[in-house]
């Protein structure tokens, strides 16, 4: 499915020739409904307020309700959503457009005709319509229905701000795309070949290493998670650099293109769903092509750590003691914790060119889905990134919630034979947390002047477990599909374009 062609539009709601018209509507005194901003007229406003009203729409968030247009309407139906009691913010007006847009999916023509009165609600506004209408049907036979071809949004001026909306929401597409391309058809190679291909025309360099070139690099992780798959693994680096960058900052995304577990292998039913293990990967290539379209101000390095973990003769063993890129020695107790295995890679590479700051983006554990169940991600780290990347969140409607990393954890990743094991033995106690330990150990440190003979500090790092949120199987709500969902891409997004050297400089402080 393509995106619609945006366009924008001054005439009056009613006199826009559409398929579907959405207009919002906000719960009034007595049980009434009050339709938001002059769009219809009175006339039929009362008409629609009282038609939605029968049909139990009370104006909540995600009420929505379909009618046909009254006489005087060009539309041929029109999409009542509800907007809720609270003030109409950018995150309550694009879950309100995500809503209306998975109602009138079918629709060629949708106009939107909610009040996107200044340049953060009408991208808002664009993000949530494309979002919410969202669709995966490159495996399917095509369909007799019609295809959604022109989005307007009614009343906004700011090109500029629409314009970033489709990017953004276009990023977000490629990520639920990547994600839900079956494992057979995606897998590191054609992963790499993808990424390659739809980033070819973006100021972004791409260096790909191979599995020749993963040995060579001492790329232990990678190497060994991906040993027991006939398809070798690989890490892609993109790097963004526009003049004068305020700052340089680093993602690294976990990519296991399915996980079987490896021999410590999983029950089939645990299987389902695990070509959604490199959805980190995903995320970070994704925000990478809106960074680049958009011109953030930050230089931008993603590391996209790309492996299939499948049980084989060649495949890792438990016991086995393999060496991370920069010499640090992991004790593989199991198997399947393997994508802490190749993001320690990552983040060794990562902090190899001493960036202002490091996020990796990871579907890790499942402790983290049974903590904080499929909205929210689990953001662990440095109390100077977690402030930066939460904050990134709040602003872009996003769900994190920050845990800690306690310290008494960490005994349990002791080894009697390697510097590190890659599970607490003996307790499965805080399993995102221990995880996110884990992780820790193989952040670099800062780079020192020349002639600093004292220890420089760890580099400012963020972690972002993922494994909830980044796939919906509770079913649709606002924006967000059942499946694939994009989560954090646009937290990410938000990050990078709106930091500036003072955000940069808070990392140090």
């Amino acid at each position: 499915m393509k995106l619609p062609r945006l366009a924008s539009s001054d005439q009056p709601a009613a006199l826009i020739d559409c398929d579907a018209l959405i207009v919002g509507v906000t719960p009034g005194a007595e049980d009434t409904l009050l339709v938001v901003g002059d769009v219809l007229g009175e006339a039929h406003a009362h008409w629609l307020q009282q038609a939605a009203a029968a049909l139990g729409n009370s104006g909540s968030s995600d009420d929505c309700t379909v009618l046909p247009s009254p006489e005087g309407v060009l539309a041929t139906t029109v999409v009542v959503v509800g907007l809720g009691r609270d003030e109409f913010t950018p995150a309550t007006l694009r879950h309100a457009a995500g809503s209306a847009t998975r109602q009138a999916s079918s629709a060629e023509h949708i106009a939107v005709a909610l009040p996107a009165f200044d340049s953060a609600a009408a991208q808002a506004v664009v993000e949530g319509a494309l979002l919410g209408g969202y669709q995966f049907t490159a495996n399917k036979k095509p369909s007799q229905e019609p295809t959604w071809s022109t989005l307007t949004i009614v009343g906004a001026r700011d090109e500029g701000a629409l314009q970033a909306g489709v990017v953004v929401a276009e990023s977000v597409w490629w990520v639920r795309d990547l994600v839900n391309t079956p494992p057979n058809e995606l897998y590191p190679e054609s992963f790499q070949a993808q990424v390659t291909d739809t980033l070819k025309d973006l100021p972004i360099d791409i260096e790909v290493f191979d599995e020749d070139q993963l040995v060579e690099g001492g790329f232990g992780g990678i190497v060994g998670v991906g040993g027991g798959s006939t398809r070798p693994p690989r890490l892609v680096a993109l790097r963004y650099r526009p003049e004068d960058a305020t700052g340089h900052i680093a993602l690294v995304g976990k990519g296991i293109t399915f996980d079987s577990g490896g021999l410590s292998l999983k029950p089939a039913a645990s299987m389902l769903g695990m070509k959604y293990d490199m959805t980190g990967a995903a995320t970070v290539s994704g925000v990478m092509r809106a960074v680049a379209s958009l011109k953030a101000p930050v230089a931008v390095t993603a590391w996209l750590c790309l492996a299939e973990n499948m049980p084989s003769g060649s495949a890792q063993r438990p016991g086995d003691v393999i060496s991370i890129r920069g010499g640090t020695t992991v004790e593989v107790l199991n198997t399947d914790a393997e994508g802490r295995l190749v993001l320690a890679d990552g983040l060794q590479a990562a902090s190899e060119e001493h960036p202002d700051l490091i996020i990796d983006v990871a579907t890790l554990t499942g402790a983290a889905r049974i903590a904080l169940g499929e909205r929210y991600a689990g953001l662990m780290g440095d109390a100077p990134a977690t402030a930066l990347v939460e904050k990134a969140a709040q602003s872009s409607g996003e769900l994190v919630w920050t845990m800690p990393l306690p310290e008494e954890l960490r005994k349990g990743l002791n080894s009697d034979v390697a510097d590190i094991a890659n599970v607490a033995t003996g307790s499965s106690l805080g399993g995102m947390l221990v995880a996110g330990l884990f992780l820790q150990e193989f952040v670099g440190p800062r780079a020192t002047q020349p002639g600093d003979d004292t220890e420089a500090s760890r580099i400012p790092w963020a972690h972002l477990d993922i494994a909830g949120p980044a796939s919906n199987t509770l079913g649709a709500y606002g924006y967000t599909p059942k499946g694939p969902t994009g989560a954090t891409t646009r937290a990410l997004i938000s990050l990078l374009m709106d930091i500036d050297q003072d955000g940069i400089g808070t990392l140090s402080r």
